[in-house]
């Protein structure tokens, strides 16, 4: 496991100069843009000070400054450290001050928060652009070793305090052999619509960068614009989250425009529910595949193939595990190995796994078992084939009564009728069962069911113990973004002042 980050950039500008890299800010740079690009970044951060495991911060909407930013701080041995933009001014200086950055780069958009940040800012823009004209695009030349760490991403914190996931190069090592799967080569026209201080996002595009593609970066989504940028730019790539899928589904028209250049769809980082995975592919035509993993996973660990998706009794696994991956599933309270078929939680082996996390060491003692394995939280089962089934969060977990109910289950059936556009599903206390299912519900608009008439479709298409026992109709559901419904806020309400013990 040789591989260093940077080399990407250095290895096709030397190769592939001329070639288009990113499409993003009305502008595409090339290959050899964005490495002399990045090595005047590389310049003002060592006359800043700044050197082997400094840690950059990055809080800015999707934009080719991230990249420059990355391969800059890459180029002296420092890390960058993107921050959710979307959180409060408060909780952005936390992770920055948790992270200790020394020089924040701070999306022009966001130029108002900057007094509230630690350490020295950059903004983007004008000056950004004059920092980097004063500056000669001279590479320092670090190389690195396969355990330094490249990028520190931030947990989105719907279980608890945001984590610092330290990434080193050794875990991107697995990226040339992702490249074949996932369909990207040179010729590539790769969508990033996902957010970069995610590994959906800038993990994707980075697979575009390494296989040598042209990545077009998406600062926003605009469901409209974004099928119209599909077709438009012929894109035969794409990693999209299930809520954004339906939200592309729903563009009137949609499913009228030519997308024969798509050759693959991933979608993941969420659960999809069969309904909305068909009108995806009613929609697009392209063949799709999912992908599992977690920021701890350096991203993608199992894969749904294509073909997989023509076999119905398939549709709700997240696939099996890529060559160089390992999955069991294990009982929590014992530790023993399960067989085929029993839910228990999944635990990893994998070069992707992260060393730990930042600063953290009893957080990283619980996530990593010290001979290997990664205890992903999640709750799921292998089948006899080896494919992976997840039914939920472990700490997302219904237990009423003594029976355990895994919320996709149920969720998965309502959202199977016609006038539910989402739905969540949690436990909330009861004082006979401990728990009891609640379903929280959107409406498709012009719908008129009542929370009655969605408690009497539960009760006729689910087990009795499964079935909700209360239904709240909401305008829209809370998610993070990677697409997750924060099922956490979602429960807050109700477990105000007492204990959930779901371990």
């Amino acid at each position: 496991m040789n591989y260093r980050v940077v080399s990407m950039i250095r290895d096709h500008a030397r190769d592939r100069g001329p070639a288009p890299a990113l499409t993003g800010a009305g502008r595409t740079f090339t290959f050899a843009e964005l490495d002399a690009r990045s090595s005047q970044v590389a310049q003002g951060l060592l006359a800043a000070g700044l050197g082997h495991g400094s840690r950059v911060g990055y809080v800015g909407k999707n934009a080719p400054e991230f990249f420059e930013v990355l391969f800059g701080a890459l180029k002296i041995g420092a890390v960058i450290c993107p921050a959710n933009w979307r959180l409060t001014p408060g909780e952005i200086a936390a992770v920055l001050t948790d992270a200790q950055a020394e020089l924040t780069v701070l999306d022009a958009e966001f130029t108002a928060i900057g007094a509230e940040l630690p350490g020295v800012i950059m903004h983007t823009g004008p000056e950004y652009e004059e920092w980097l004209a004063a500056l000669p695009a001279d590479d320092p030349g670090f190389v690195g070793a396969p355990d330094d760490v490249v990028m520190q991403l931030y947990t989105s914190g719907t279980t608890g305090v945001a984590k610092g996931v330290q990434l080193d190069n050794a875990n991107f090592a697995v990226f040339d052999r992702m490249t074949g799967p996932w369909q990207l080569d040179e010729s590539s026209v790769n969508l990033a619509p996902m957010p970069f201080f995610h590994i959906g996002g800038s993990g994707w595009a980075l697979a575009g960068l390494f296989a040598g593609a042209r990545t077009i970066v998406i600062r926003d989504i605009d469901p409209v614009a974004l099928v119209e940028l599909i077709e438009r730019e012929r894109v035969t790539n794409a990693f999209i989250v299930p809520a954004v899928l339906q939200f592309l589904c729903a563009v009137p028209g949609a499913a009228a425009r030519d997308y024969s250049a798509l050759r693959r769809i991933a979608y993941g980082a969420s659960p999809i529910t069969t309904h909305a995975l068909n009108e995806a592919r009613a929609t697009f035509q392209a063949p799709l595949c999912q992908v599992y993993g977690m920021t701890e996973t350096t991203g993608a660990i199992t894969q749904l193939d294509p073909a997989d998706h023509e076999r119905p009794e398939l549709l709700r696994s997240a696939g099996r595990p890529y060559a160089w991956v390992t999955i069991k599933i294990v009982e929590p309270a014992t530790l023993a190995e399960l067989p085929p078929g029993e839910v228990g939680e999944v635990w990893i082996s994998t070069p992707q796994n992260t060393r730990g996390y930042w600063n953290r060491p009893s957080e990283t003692e619980r996530l990593l078992t010290g001979d290997g394995w990664l205890r992903s939280g999640d709750a799921g089962y292998l089948d006899t084939e080896g494919y992976l089934f997840l039914t939920d969060r472990i700490k997302d977990m219904v237990v009423s009564g003594g029976e355990n109910i895994y919320p996709i289950e149920v969720e998965e059936v309502l959202a199977g009728h016609p006038d539910i556009a989402d739905v969540a599903v949690i436990g909330v206390p009861d004082e006979k069962w401990g728990e009891t299912v609640k379903a929280i519900v959107v409406l498709r608009p012009g719908a008129t069911l009542t929370a009655r008439q969605v408690l009497d479709y539960g009760k006729e298409h689910l087990a009795g113990f499964k079935r909700p026992r209360s239904v709240d109709l909401v305008e829209a559901l809370p998610r993070n973004p990677s697409g997750k419904i924060l099922k956490k806020e979602l429960r807050a309400p109700y477990w105000k002042g007492l204990s959930r013990n779901i371990s």
